[in-house]
């Protein structure tokens, strides 16, 4: 019985100083990072925060297929599917005709995207009333959120016009600048185009970018009576087809190819704004690791201040082509 008690009272304090480790930091207090297991299982609880509240939310990107499951080692085994099945209609020929399915897999890493550090000084902390390290933190994640949809929305654009892969020009009237507005006549040859190709009906996204929502607003009344009545982000349950989202950022086309420009290149006054379109269920999104990097103001004797940044894996791709395309500006000749 001795010996039981003993062991219960080692657990018991054992159980509370570990409790006086981790509580802290749901709080965004101070721990003492000169026990390593403390510091490492608070990185953990961070990182695993990040990850939960990881979320996009009121965006295109909730249109997207998650496929975390598919990430091991932060690598996406991605899959092409191969060709449709054909329908036979009152069939009378026997034996049915018998076709592989030919799949094509490729493991693709995923995209690693890290913030700068920021740090906060003690004296900050002791000054102010409210949580600044879980400020700090929550703006960490809003901003990863961000590029990340913005680095998406790149790579769901066509990298050209092609047979499976429309980019069709704008045709409205000059906006004064010589840029051709986007008007609904371009939305509904943008489905047609997506109906010849035969992509469903269904699940078609379209992410206006902000200057071609504001061309349609002054072109379309019906449109600007659903923009107006709209909440969170989502312009218009369907307008032509097509499930609308604004993004305030827009992939770019090179002005004299009309090829897409690589993410976050040189702008050049030729350069053609773009809309993006693509069917979702073809549209991947997929969350792998991430990583909290922290070093604690009583490790800093000098400065006396936390810097804290983080890494996140990250990637959204189209697992075909066909059924992607874009809207890109059509200059006044």
């Amino acid at each position: 019985m001795k010996n039981l008690k003993n062991i219960g009272t080692v657990l018991l304090a054992f159980i509370l100083v570990l409790g006086a480790f981790i509580a802290p930091n749901l709080f965004g207090a101070s721990v003492n990072s000169d026990i390593p297991f403390a510091s490492v299982a608070l990185n953990r609880l961070g990182e695993k925060e990040l990850l939960k509240n990881f979320r996009h939310d009121n965006t295109f990107m909730q249109s997207l297929t998650s496929k975390n499951s598919w990430v091991n080692n932060d690598i996406i085994d991605l899959t092409e599917i191969g060709v449709d099945p054909s329908v036979l209609i009152n069939n009378t020929t026997y034996p049915i005709s018998v076709t592989a399915r030919t799949d094509d897999s490729t493991p693709v890493k995923l995209k690693k995207f890290d913030t700068t550090n920021t740090k906060v000084t003690d004296d900050e902390l002791y000054a102010l009333p409210y949580d600044k390290i879980g400020s700090v933190q929550e703006q960490h994640r809003l901003t990863l959120e961000e590029v990340t949809a913005m680095y998406g929305l790149h790579s769901l654009a066509p990298a050209e016009n092609g047979a499976n892969t429309p980019v069709l020009e704008t045709t409205g009237a000059d906006d004064g600048t010589g840029r051709k507005r986007l008007v609904s006549k371009d939305v509904i040859a943008l489905k047609a185009a997506f109906d010849k190709l035969k992509i469903p009906s269904a699940n078609r996204v379209l992410v206006l970018s902000s200057i071609h929502a504001s061309d349609l607003l002054i072109e379309d009344l019906n449109f600007a009576q659903r923009y107006q009545n709209t909440t969170a982000g989502v312009i218009a349950i369907n307008f032509y087809g097509f499930k609308v989202y604004e993004h305030g950022y827009n992939p770019v086309y090179d002005g004299t190819s009309l090829e897409k420009k690589a993410y976050g290149a040189t702008g050049a006054s030729t350069d053609r704004n773009a809309s993006t379109a693509f069917y979702a269920p073809h549209a991947v999104k997929a969350t792998g690791s991430a990583k909290r990097y922290l070093r604690k103001a009583e490790d800093n004797p000098e400065t006396r201040e936390s810097v804290m940044g983080y890494r996140l894996y990250h990637i959204v791709l189209p697992m075909r082509t066909l059924g992607t395309g874009a809207l890109i500006d059509g200059k006044v000749a």
